[in-house]
């Protein structure tokens, strides 16, 4: 699949794409503050490493430190409570339906990611 088409479902389907100096072969793909990084590979798009949690410039990888599940990056540690797990596992799955071949126009994909959106902000108004 073309990257450019990739990377046009992706913003269709509400994720922020950012650059950064210090990955200038890497796109930054960004939402509800879950990151990945991803790069050109031979069909398409291809994501580096694992997806994590933004903080700051950094992605921060899931960890566990005394018992409890944490991002961190380097010395700044955010616990992974259960809104955020299920954040970045959301956030995981439709990055990997937008980026496999065969997956459903940018139309029908924002629009499940929208429905998703609103089931998570109604469960925290509740």
């Amino acid at each position: 699949m073309d990257s450019a088409e990739q990377l046009q479902r992706l913003y269709l389907a509400g994720f922020e794409l950012q650059t950064f100096e210090r990955f200038p072969k890497c796109v930054g793909v960004i939402r509800n503050e879950c990151i990945a990084l991803v790069v050109p590979g031979v069909e398409g798009l291809q994501i580096l490493g694992t997806a994590g949690w933004r903080m700051g410039e950094a992605i921060g990888v899931l960890t566990e430190i005394q018992g409890r599940k944490v991002f961190q990056a380097k010395t700044e540690v955010v616990e992974a409570t259960a809104e955020r797990m299920a954040a970045l596992e959301r956030f995981r799955e439709d990055l990997n339906l937008i980026l496999r071949p065969g997956v459903p126009s940018p139309k029908q994909t924002s629009r499940i990611s929208s429905e998703h959106v609103k089931g998570l902000l109604d469960d925290e108004l509740e």
